[in-house]
């Protein structure tokens, strides 16, 4: 079994505390024996053919976990810096459907429907990254002038067939890759909704998570119902009480935003177990209300994701840090509004830097096995330079503070994922590709990082060259589209 010994680094380890703190153990070092940390003691001898590793004045940091991300949108980034929700959805999140199963596959890898979810499988394999893949049910937009048309249902028999499908094959990726679902269909009759949830957990999903804004689309949101439909309005009810109702809210549950939840959201939540991730840059600009990790009641089941980088910063840290000065801010506001003034604070970084770790493992349900160092866990570590301009005596006055405050992805000089080094002296490793499923579209082939923006660059120009082919490239008439077919009146909806 290979060894990889990393030497004399600043090592951040749970306290012994029960506050989810980390400390640091400096000029110590870590050895991983296949995928899982072995030892981690002041001096270690290498193992005979051991990958030595010198980390003096590095920090390693435990991986980070992001609970909420649309990895296959890397061909649209930059396209929604100056765009609310209602102008997100019909021009990115409903663009899947002029993506090519190709363009899924390094659309995910860039930040790593029918045909394409071995695709994008494939590509979180091959990225090296640990995974939860959650199959999305998803309405695919056959026409878009002069009005929205479908192509097919939600839940037509060959999304439950590929969804069993992938569930009879799952775990991926020597296990990297687990199986979840996300769902937002909840206007669905009862029986379809309770049976599709029904057949996730008897596959094993890791976990089911949905989008939850509560009162985002108002009391005008109503769709058609029927006896057989849900009761609740699914713009201004409560997605929690839905959940609850069918006997669906259990320790699997995984929601996103979570925006302007209710005391009674919120107790049901710890009742059952269940998680949030927030996701602060989309939050923050979409209109999703105030983020919710730090609130009373969501901070013990809270999480951070990244969600859409086709928006914002692929990367955890930036989260991190957006969230807690956010909230620090929101906090002093309160203070000022009553003519007072900050003495000390009350939040930490090591809160935040909790919420990036080992709450997001208990989030997915792997606390026993990611989220912190400690001897038995899978080995997924992040190690930064602490010599770096931007790290430079921060870490050496507090590590944590380091990573959260003044660190950036470059500087990250080595990244470990399940024993096997993705990342080192600041630059991406060649990674292979090797198909596993039946229906993949990409030969097996080793690729650099070089390989995969020449790929993506030509995605992104396929993609903009079939939105104009299906008239999907007008964004005015998309918002006034969406907004028809969500039922919205227009007067609610206002510019900044």
């Amino acid at each position: 079994m290979p060894y990889i010994l990393l030497q004399s680094a600043t090592i951040l380890v749970p306290s012994d505390k029960a506050d989810d703190y980390v400390v640091p153990l400096r000029q110590h070092s870590l050895l991983i024996e296949g995928n899982k940390i072995a030892q981690i003691a002041a001096h270690i001898a290498p193992p005979d053919g051991a990958h030595v590793i010198d980390c003096t004045d590095k920090i390693i940091s435990p991986g980070f976990i992001d609970t909420h991300h649309h990895l296959w949108q890397t061909q649209l980034k930059g396209r929604h810096a100056d765009q609310s929700l209602v102008e997100y959805m019909p021009n990115g999140n409903s663009q899947s459907v002029n993506y090519q199963p190709e363009d899924v596959f390094w659309g995910y890898w860039g930040d790593a429907l029918k045909p394409h979810s071995s695709n994008d499988i494939e590509a979180t394999v091959a990225s090296g990254i640990r995974s939860v893949f959650c199959y999305a049910p998803t309405l695919r937009i056959k026409t878009w002038k002069p009005e929205f048309t479908f192509d097919g249902g939600l839940l037509d028999d060959w999304v439950i067939e590929n969804f069993e499908r992938l569930g009879a094959s799952a775990p991926f990726g020597n296990g990297r890759v687990q199986l979840g679902l996300a769902f937002d269909g909840f206007m669905l009759p009862k029986e379809q909704v309770v049976s599709l949830y029904e057949r996730a957990r008897a596959m094993g999903a890791q976990v089911v998570t949905s989008h939850y804004v509560r009162s985002y689309f108002g009391k005008n949101f109503n769709p058609p119902q029927n006896e057989s439909f849900l009761t609740r309005d699914a713009g201004s009810g409560s997605l929690v009480d839905t959940l609850e109702e069918l006997g669906l809210l259990g320790s699997d549950v995984l929601l996103s935003h979570a925006g302007n939840l209710t005391s009674s959201d919120i107790e049901k939540l710890n009742e059952a177990k269940a998680s949030i991730s927030t996701t602060p840059d989309t939050e923050l600009q979409m209109g999703h209300g105030d983020i919710v990790c730090f609130r009373e009641g969501c901070f013990g089941i809270g999480s951070l994701g990244i969600d859409c980088h086709s928006n914002n910063s692929g990367d955890m840290v930036s989260q991190m840090r957006l969230a807690l000065q956010h909230e620090r801010g929101t906090r002093n506001e309160k203070l000022i509004t009553k003519g007072k003034a900050l003495k000390s604070l009350n939040l930490f970084v090591q809160d935040v830097f909790s919420l990036g770790t080992i709450k997001g493992a208990r989030a997915i349900h792997m606390e026993d096995k990611l989220g912190s160092i400690e001897v038995g866990k899978l080995a997924d570590l992040v190690i930064f330079d602490g010599n770096s301009p931007g790290m430079i005596c921060a870490a050496e006055q507090d590590p944590v503070a380091a990573i959260v405050l003044h660190s950036s992805v470059r500087d990250i000089d080595t990244v470990i994922v399940d024993g096997e080094i993705r990342k080192q002296n600041g630059n991406l490793l060649p990674t292979d590709i090797n198909p596993s499923l039946p229906d993949v579209t990409i030969a097996r082939q080793t690729v650099e990082w070089r390989q995969v923006a020449k790929q993506l660059i030509s995605s992104r120009d396929a993609i903009e060259d079939a939105r104009k082919k299906a008239n999907a490239d007008d964004p005015e008439f998309l918002v006034q589209e969406f907004m028809k077919l969500m039922h919205l009146e227009e007067d609610r909806f206002v510019k900044m």
